[in-house]
């Protein structure tokens, strides 16, 4: 790090809902928040956030033809900037990623094109992919320059990394990052079954996230935007501090796997700790999908690094599954809400000792095809 990076807001909108206070007593709650559709486990979003959504929808006549992942990320973007104090004359930078994009939109348009042989109008731009931050800077009146990337499930934690660059570069002096996504989409959770990684029983925890005794898959698709507000230096209003951050890709072996232990992570975990000693992380918020061997080659990467003292591991997913590329800026927020409460959200059948303080939280993300990211957050 050239230097310290302050997150000065964060919000998001999930399955846990939108309101900070509702979203910390729901990690407290240890409660799962996982429905049927259709036959298979989905996060979905609760009926609130919907008609929140569903609002923003009919505010505008040009956005009735958006994309669920466009409009969770306005909703997003509209309250990070609010609480930091962001004005559109900042022409703030802005990178909100998506593992997948336009999902549900573009569903609907493939299945019309199959059906009439000819496409919709507005079938292009609305299905790309630029189509979220494009809009988003819309909304939001800011001239910044605005970037939209896939790195499949790492893409919003890449969009951290996009941000302090171009912070660094000197190029601008504030930087909204994030990811979007909407997968919950018949085609989409097919996609996911036909790897067999999806959960399929309907236990305590569906989704058994970091249960390295676990004899089948449980990965569950989840629906969700997160966004942060990154500016350089320590700021008086941050909620926390960038200390940390690192990156790492692997051969490709199988498309959808890591190496038995995720070399990339080990490259990612290592260059986030820099001359930051292992002892001093207190927590990791890992990746941890639900799935067996993604599970364990993350563990083993932990292992390999931090040795005979690992830090107290947590997941979200056990409570709101796989939001694909929103998920590791959902696990940045889960991290500055134990940060900030310095209270550790355990995994309930884990055994582990529990940190005894909370300075040094390390987050990780990977995508399909081993593109690992981790950022060390403090106070």
């Amino acid at each position: 790090m050239n230097q310290p990076i302050s997150i000065t807001a964060i919000s998001s909108i999930s399955p846990l809902g939108f309101n900070k206070k509702i979203i910390w007593n729901n990690y407290k709650s240890k409660s799962h928040f996982f429905s049927q559709k259709d036959g298979a486990f989905v996060a979905e979003l609760p009926l609130e956030a919907k008609k929140e959504i569903d609002k923003l929808r009919h505010s505008n006549h040009k956005y009735k033809q958006l994309d669920d992942s466009v409009l969770f990320g306005i909703f997003s973007a509209r309250e990070a900037i609010k609480e930091a104090g962001w004005k559109s004359s900042d022409n703030f930078g802005i990178n909100i990623g998506s593992s997948r994009g336009a999902t549900g939109l573009f569903e609907k348009y493939f299945e019309s094109f199959l059906d009439k042989t000819k496409a919709e109008t507005l079938s292009s731009p609305t299905t790309t992919l630029g189509n979220i931050s494009s809009w988003i800077a819309h909304d939001l009146q800011t001239k910044g320059p605005e970037v939209s990337h896939s790195i499949t499930c790492s893409t919003a934690l890449h969009a951290i990394l996009n941000g302090i660059a171009w912070l660094n570069s000197g190029m601008c002096d504030k930087f909204l990052v994030g990811g979007s996504e909407a997968p919950l989409t018949p085609f989409t959770i097919a996609q996911m079954q036909a790897l067999k990684i999806y959960a399929r029983k309907n236990d305590e925890f569906p989704c058994r996230a970091l249960d390295f005794k676990k004899i089948e898959n449980t990965m569950i698709l989840s629906e969700a935007a997160a966004t942060a507000c990154l500016e350089i230096g320590k700021t008086e209003n941050a909620l926390a501090i960038i200390e940390g951050v690192g990156y790492g890709t692997e051969l490709l072996e199988h498309n959808a796997s890591l190496s038995t232990n995720a070399d990339c992570f080990q490259r990612s975990m290592t260059m986030a700790l820099g001359d930051t000693n292992a002892d001093e992380i207190d927590i990791i918020v890992t990746h941890t999908p639900g799935t067996i061997k993604g599970d364990l080659a993350e563990y083993n990467a932990i292992k390999k690094i931090f040795c005979n003292k690992i830090p107290s591991l947590t997941t979200n997913k056990i409570q709101v599954g796989h939001s694909l590329g929103a998920s590791g800026l959902l696990s940045i927020e889960m991290a500055i809400l134990m940060l900030n409460h310095q209270t550790f959200i355990d995994i309930p059948y884990l055994e582990q000792s529990h940190p005894k303080k909370i300075s040094r939280i390390m987050i990780n993300a990977v995508g399909f095809g081993g593109n690992a990211v981790s950022i060390i957050l403090s106070k």
